[in-house]
């Protein structure tokens, strides 16, 4: 099963918040920096991604809809249902970092990675994502105010206030901007991508930072963390047995119903834990805590199943689809998830 290089990345930055936190005049430099990182990040974010091309694979309505409805509707009310384990398995804090996982949008890469893997209906998968992250940008901070409210790090006008300038600002300048810039994005994809994962990278180090210099890490004990996976586990075979034979119920083809399992199932890490920093500021590494486990088993336990589905005898190569979802292939697939 593959294990994210970037996942080794964020935990030998944790481990290097944990060494040499940011303390003093440092520290104020770094969440400086940080707050500049969030901002390019969806700036960029912004400018890559091609809204006309995504509208345009708006003739498979139904199915983006479900896949929207289980990202923000199905996954959140899992875990609301989840506060049920607080106090005996989960903390109060790392309950409100798994409420915060479920808000979170899709991914855009591993889904189309793994639908395309498992020989499903990879333009539908793109544009899935796509609408995904659109709407994400505003459903899950105001879904994160309304749930989680004063206990997730003091929600307030002022948090959204700044949602919206470090988040949908930057992310609306680079949507307009992009047709001067979309073409030095795309030809420089992959030294930007670097420039993304360096600046995730120094958000965690902030945040993290921040949770040893206030001694948050006590909070966590070993145990605590085996029931946090294990509610994990459980979440993520739900969601993936919900979009899989919920996809059948609602009579999708099996391509269709590849799409919906593995963009319905997963969620962005690269979108979330810059949220996660503006939102919960001191509090945010508990909180992005969940998003980075959920990340690799999401990633570990799709690259199983995509496989398996790939070997299918049933399966059957997907169709060519219309010109206008392959051109979106090519205007929107270059986001992480």
């Amino acid at each position: 099963m593959p294990i994210d290089p970037f996942i080794l990345l964020l935990l030998a930055t944790v481990g290097v918040a944990a060494l040499f936190p940011a303390r003093g005049s440092v520290a104020d430099v770094a969440s400086g920096a940080s707050t500049a990182a969030i901002a390019l990040l969806f700036f960029l974010y912004g400018a890559r991604l091609s809204t006309r091309e995504a509208l345009d694979g708006l003739r498979h309505w139904r199915l983006h809809i479900t896949v929207l409805a289980a990202t923000f509707v199905v996954f959140p009310l899992l875990g609301l249902a989840a506060r049920g384990l607080v106090p005996v398995i989960l903390t109060d804090p790392l309950y409100q970092g798994l409420l915060f996982l479920t808000l979170v949008p899709s991914t855009v890469q591993s889904s189309i990675a793994f639908t395309s893997m498992a020989r499903g209906n990879v333009p539908a998968a793109i544009c899935a994502g796509s609408f995904s992250s659109l709407i994400g940008i505003i459903a899950t901070p105001l879904l994160a105010a309304s749930l989680l409210g004063g206990s997730g790090g003091g929600f307030s006008a002022d948090s959204l206030l700044r949602i919206v300038l470090q988040l949908l600002v930057p992310f609306l300048a680079g949507q307009l901007l992009r047709r001067w810039i979309g073409g030095f994005v795309t030809r420089h994809k992959k030294v930007l991508g670097l420039v993304d994962r360096g600046s995730i990278l120094l958000v965690v180090y902030t945040a993290f930072s921040q949770g040893m210099v206030q001694g948050i890490w006590h909070q966590v004990s070993p145990a605590r963390l085996g029931g946090l996976l294990a509610v994990e586990a459980v979440i993520l075979a739900v969601m993936l047995l919900l979009t899989w034979y919920g996809g059948k119920a609602l009579g999708f083809r099996r391509e269709d119903r590849i799409t919906l399992q593995f963009a319905g199932s997963k969620k962005s890490l690269a979108a979330g834990l810059p949220m996660a920093s503006v939102l919960f500021g001191a509090h945010a590494s508990l909180a992005v805590l969940p998003l980075m486990l959920f990340h690799q088993m999401q990633l570990m336990v799709c690259a199983v199943i995509a496989k398996r589905r790939s070997h299918d005898p049933r399966a059957q190569v997907t169709p060519p689809e219309p010109a206008a979802e392959t051109r979106t292939a090519v205007g929107t697939g270059t986001r992480s998830g």
